[in-house]
């Protein structure tokens, strides 16, 4: 055989080997995918956990919750709840104790794509986006302006394309609505067209929640099939902190209950301000505000799925200014994903909102931290995780790039390490040191486990300096901002089919024009 012929096979066997090693691997052998369980970091003790829930007791029992509404009222005291005589709804230890008891478990948050859909049992994990951030920011010039629908539904689209954001909860508001319920249902039609993945939004009325019940029922092809699968879920601050219900919020609950909408039942108490300084403090005002919440929505429906929401955000006590990247941040939500462990329900908690106002080296130690650290705690839901800056004040099309490789490395950490006989390499470190080379570059354990036992980032760099400098020397932003144009350049999903889409354009006034969903009409 001629040495040409030779070198050539080489070369071919070397390629078809690099290439099975870099083909994409199924969704079981990738080394990090949705809903891989946590709960390595515990910062609190069996007896600080002990501590907090009598204090959540206590409070629930003897303070209760100012303002409820009547229905609220109506619902809680047949269940066994006490309205005093300042208007408080009181909840009595058995009556806590009882709705925990009846409250769903290990529920799914479905999908528009069932592949996608998310389990919510344990200890795993699942990070997606949040916020209603007002602003979008400029990376390069750090400029911020408004945000607008057509911004909503790009980052939906972009967010779809993003493996380690497992669901889409609105992270900015269109500011070029005109109406709250405008803002709703456009709001919630650019989100479910913009991506596969479950959804998360919120509503001003119960009006706006049933007129959106309405065109999910249109594109399910049914109520009965919404009811089903519902891949949309309502985020609803149904507590004014401290200790307070809203009016306007419990209504939407409950007519979310009645709809077989899925709720966060979120409070958002701002330590030092409108809860405790004192971290424990606030951990214990914000579990019982939730575990309220789960009372009402166990006293109108048993067993209707419910995610319990404590965000306990942090001030900088200097200014009262939020802070939402500090690390008592990430303190506060890994604590609340610990106490919802504690009462075996699902819990969403917030991580990755960084206080600076671009995508710099501020951003990228705040976030690595936060996500990695509530990752840890095992919360099932990491809201805000992706893409949010200056504490939720504005979002970056290239930060989702960005976090979607921190993401990725906080879920390598969550996976943690198997030790298995395997593993533990015995056979293998005697074959190298007795019979190979000396070391394990190309050994069959290291190119069988080079994709499912390490994760690689996408636009982080790993180069050397001289190959860096070969290659325009590039930063991460600037690698970020060509997969966004990337992405929203060629993906514009069509899930939801034409006919459909013009019913719901019809019927429920859409202010997305069509050229923004179509190649070649954005500004990418």
């Amino acid at each position: 055989m001629a040495e040409g012929e030779t070198q050539g096979r080489r070369r071919g066997g070397r390629a078809a080997r690099q290439a099975e090693r870099t083909a994409p691997l199924s969704e079981d052998l990738k080394p990090v995918r949705p809903g891989m369980p946590g709960g390595w970091f515990v910062p609190l003790s069996d007896a600080d956990v002990k501590r907090i829930h009598a204090a959540v007791l206590e409070l629930l029992e003897r303070l209760g919750i100012a303002d409820p509404i009547p229905s609220c009222a109506e619902a809680i005291t047949a269940a066994g709840g006490e309205l005093n005589a300042e208007g408080r709804l009181l909840f009595p230890h058995a009556l806590v104790e009882d709705m925990v008891a009846k409250a769903a478990r290990n529920i799914t948050l479905h999908a528009q794509e069932p592949a996608r859909d998310m389990a919510l049992s344990g200890k795993n994990v699942h990070f997606g986006t949040a916020g209603a951030a007002v602003h979008m920011v400029d990376a390069e010039t750090g400029e911020y302006r408004d945000s607008t629908l057509a911004d909503l539904y790009d980052i939906a689209r972009l967010v779809d394309r993003l493996d380690n954001i497992h669901f889409f909860q609105r992270p900015v508001t269109a500011r070029d609505m005109t109406s709250g319920r405008a803002l709703d249902i456009n709001t919630l039609y650019a989100c479910i067209t913009g991506t596969t993945k479950h959804v998360g939004t919120s509503f001003v009325s119960p009006m706006n929640l049933e007129e959106g019940l309405r065109l999910l029922h249109i594109v399910c092809g049914g109520e009965d099939k919404w009811r089903a699968r519902p891949f949309v879920s309502m985020s609803n601050c149904f507590i004014v902190p401290p200790l307070r219900f809203a009016e306007d919020a419990c209504a939407t609950l409950e007519a979310g209950v009645r709809g077989g909408m899925p709720i966060l039942l979120l409070s958002a108490g701002q330590a030092g301000a409108t809860s405790p300084a004192a971290l424990a403090g606030a951990v214990v005002q914000q579990m019982a505000e939730v575990l309220a919440g789960i009372v009402y929505v166990n006293a109108l429906k048993p067993g209707h799925p419910a995610i319990i929401g404590p965000w306990p955000f942090v001030s900088d006590l200097r200014s009262g200014a939020m802070s939402g990247g500090s690390g008592e941040q990430a303190l506060l939500s890994a604590a609340c994903a610990q106490m919802a462990h504690f009462y075996d329900l699902p819990g969403g908690m917030p991580a990755g909102m960084t206080d600076s106002k671009v995508p710099d080296a501020q951003s990228g130690y705040e976030k690595g931290y936060t996500d990695a650290i509530v990752g840890l705690a095992g919360a099932n839901m990491v809201y805000e995780s992706a893409g949010m800056h200056a504490s939720l004040l504005g979002s970056c099309m290239e930060s989702f790039v960005i976090d979607n490789d921190i993401l990725g490395a906080s879920m390598r950490t969550v996976r943690g390490i198997e030790v298995t006989d395997e593993s533990l390499s015995v056979d293998v470190i005697r074959q190298v040191c007795t019979e190979g080379p000396g070391h394990f570059l190309g050994h069959g354990q290291t190119l069988s486990l080079m994709q499912r036992e390490y994760f690689y980032p996408e636009v982080g760099d790993r180069t050397s300096p001289k190959e860096w400098k070969e290659i325009g020397s590039t930063n991460v932003v600037q690698k970020a901002r060509d997969k966004v144009g990337e992405i929203l350049s060629a993906h514009y999903p069509g899930h939801i089919g034409e006919a459909t889409d013009r019913q719901l354009r019809d019927q429920f006034g859409i202010e997305l024009p069509r050229a923004n969903m179509q190649p070649g009409k954005g500004r990418w």
